[in-house]
């Protein structure tokens, strides 16, 4: 290949000379090679292709301030190709955000602010965590529907507060992953003008050419979605490519994707255009020779020109002052609309409206059973009147999930600023379009489907939980007991999988009372997600009088009824529309003389996180005997119920009738809880 460049001068770019742009953009290259070779570990050939395309953007259109990443009105950057990570790292360190060069030489490392794939919360200016392909494009598409109903919200005539785009780089893998599809085509419906794709079209994954997976037509398919599509035929035009960023500002009313052709580790003598320089170091014999064939002042790793450090320094002045006309803007905003602008500052702080937990209902005389979805939805409606940045839906299921907003109209491109999310059958895209959203900031995102379709969104879950990311899910049909839709519907390893993720709080309520308060306790975390498991089937409304401590349902597990007289003999563990069971078997125990505590263990993330004097006061280890009782598999209980205990669930797929029949069948009832207290009472002993 040969070394020409065509870095031409472009428009009104105020562009530096030949030799000092080709040593900012090789900069890029030299510190990717050096980074992924001391590490031996890593990706160098993405970086180096788009080492051009990253000059461009952060240099030049990219309205960001380093010296202060969190800036509320910057363009937000999304590196989708998240294997590509040391393309970020360099534009960061160089631009001048708090990355110094020791976490360069330092990636991958232990305790590094340079990851092998970009995280958010570890290093400035990185927007979102991205590395699983397709999910930083989803998270694109929620960030730019919250710019756009922030604007909607609180934006007036002469004060536009609230004006930025969204820019990603994503690759063959991110659009080969279906949940692209989902994403790009609700954003294309929501007609997201401010949404810009770069595709680093390189025609190259891990295996080989794209050629070998691959033959769709990117173009076609974009152009399909309602996006505005432009290609630029050569990565290194930085005229082209500077127009065709223009052009897709200039159009308010379509996403844009640059089809972008670049070359994998442009440069390498040996390892450009091919597979051996996607995923491992180039060696360090190639980067040598890299370094020679791009004529490189120096071969010293980590080695950058100070006249390329000078102008990617001019990146701070420039961000100061973006921000600082902002600010002015803000300051005019302030006066001119003094209440709005204190609803915004609030809403970007993530701080919910005072007193907003007095508008949760009662529920205290309730007295007829009720699906606790529908007690959620009743809960929704309160909460959205009192929050009014709460916003959501669900994947196609809002009447069954009672995600709708009452009296809200729906969001959509005409309607900006309207609350109701209508997602489509989209679980995939739903959970990234809700990271992005909470990313952003601005929002209270939550979105809704049945516990089952909850496998498909969980790349985004995990991701939330690891974020730690204040996203709200609402998952109905939680167990058989949605009865005829049969085992393809009734999930019954899915509350296990999702209690395996860390940092996620799982929410399963017992009756109106207990969802009124996992609602509570869900809204009220700001350092992670959360989900409500909830009924289709109805639920008794519980009897409370003689529950010790009602209060302790925030603490996760609590004394719901206590024994007769003394120490229990027995101790009944049950979640969700089980808890009634627990309670009649109760009763029968009780009358026989074996005196029961019933414990409701509303969320084992909450349980798990009380003190050990608190788990022992409720759970104590004296009593041997525990039974727990849940409408799924019983992997897991062993936690709680010890190694003498039983568990009644359900270890098979379900069926399809009625749900009365598939409890009594399967066996999880009222009797069959109290055989196996006394099946463990004889076993031990004590019988």
């Amino acid at each position: 290949m040969t070394m020409s460049q065509t870095h031409t001068t472009a428009g009104s770019l105020a562009l530096p000379d030949a030799p000092t742009l080709r040593l900012a953009i090789d900069a890029v290259r030299v510190l990717t090679m050096d980074a992924v070779q001391a590490a031996n570990s890593g990706h160098p050939g993405a970086p180096m292709g788009l080492a051009p395309a990253g000059y461009l953007l952060w240099r030049h259109h990219l309205r960001h301030n380093p010296v202060n990443p969190k800036w509320p009105d910057r363009d937000r950057f999304v590196l989708s190709a998240g294997h590509a990570s040391m393309l970020q790292y360099s534009l960061l360190h160089l631009t001048g955000y708090d990355l110094s060069l020791t976490e360069i030489r330092n990636f991958r490392q232990w305790r590094s602010r340079t990851p092998g794939h970009p995280e958010y919360g570890e290093t400035p200016g990185v927007e979102t965590t991205t590395g699983p392909l397709g999910q930083g494009v989803a998270n694109s598409v929620g960030m730019a529907l919250a710019e756009r109903s922030l604007g909607a919200w609180f934006n007036r005539p002469g004060h536009q507060v609230i004006d930025h785009h969204t820019y990603v780089f994503c690759s063959d893998g991110d659009l080969m992953e279906g949940v692209s599809h989902e994403a790009a085509e609700l954003a294309g419906h929501h007609r997201l003008g401010k949404l810009i794709w770069l595709f680093d079209d390189n025609e190259i994954t891990i295996e080989g050419s794209t050629r070998l997976a691959s033959s769709t037509n990117q173009i076609s398919r974009f152009a399909g979605y309602g996006w505005q599509v432009i290609e630029v035929h050569d990565g290194n035009d930085l005229e082209t490519l500077d127009q065709a960023l223009r052009t897709a500002r200039d159009d308010s009313s379509r996403p844009t994707l640059i089809a972008l052709r670049t070359t994998i580790a442009w440069g390498s003598p040996n390892k450009a255009g091919t597979a051996a320089a996607h995923g491992s170091p180039l060696g360090e014999e190639e980067v040598k020779r890299t370094k020679e064939a791009l004529g490189y002042p120096s071969t010293e790793p980590f080695w950058v020109a100070e006249e390329a450090r000078q102008e990617w320094a001019r990146a701070v002045p420039r961000g100061e002052a973006l921000e600082t006309e902002w600010q002015e803007r803000m300051a005019n905003y302030r006066k001119a609309h003094p209440d709005l602008a204190r609803n915004l500052e609030r809403c970007l702080s993530g701080a919910l409206p005072d007193g907003w937990e007095r508008a949760l209902p009662d529920f205290s005389d309730q007295t007829k059973p009720e699906a606790t979805r529908a007690s959620s939805g009743k809960v929704l409606q309160t909460l959205a009147s009192a929050i009014p940045n709460l916003v959501g839906g669900s994947a196609d299921l809002g009447p069954s999930n009672k995600t709708e907003i009452a009296d809200e109209p729906s969001l959509l491109a005409d309607s900006p600023g309207a609350r109701n999310v209508h997602f489509g059958v989209r679980e995939h895209a739903m959970g990234g379009i809700l990271n992005g959203m909470a990313l952003h900031g601005g929002l209270q995102p939550y979105g809704g489907t049945f516990l089952i379709f909850s496998d498909y969104m969980r790349p985004a879950i995990r991701l939330a939980a690891l974020m730690r990311l204040p996203a709200r899910y609402v998952f109905t049909h939680d167990s058989i007991g949605l009865g005829e839709d049969g085992p393809t519907h009734q999930p019954v390893e899915q509350l296990m999988t999702l209690r395996a993720i860390p940092n996620l709080m799982d929410l399963r309520p017992a009756d109106a009372l207990e969802t009124r308060e996992a609602w509570r306790l869900a809204m009220s975390r700001s350092d992670g997600p959360s989900f409500l498991s909830l009924t289709r089937q109805g639920v008794p409304a519980l009897d409370r009088s003689a529950t010790p401590e009602p209060g302790d349902v925030t603490r996760g597990g609590y004394v719901f009824r206590e024994a007769s007289t003394g120490m229990p003999h027995a101790i009944l563990i049950a979640s969700g529309s089980e808890l009634h069971m627990a309670l009649e078997a109760r009763e029968t125990l009780e009358q026989g003389g074996v005196p029961t505590r019933v414990v409701s263990l509303l969320s084992w993330y909450l349980f798990e996180g009380q003190s050990r004097s608190y788990r022992e006061r409720v759970l104590p280890p004296k009593v041997p005997v525990r039974v727990s009782v849940e409408a799924g598999v019983t992997l897991g209980w062993e936690r709680w119920v010890g190694a003498s205990g039983r568990s009644v669930g359900i270890d098979h797929f379900g069926a399809s009738a009625p749900w009365q029949t598939l409890y009594k069948e399967f066996g999880v009832t009222a009797e069959a809880v109290v055989t196996a207290v006394r099946e463990t009472l004889e076993a031990s002993g004590g019988g």
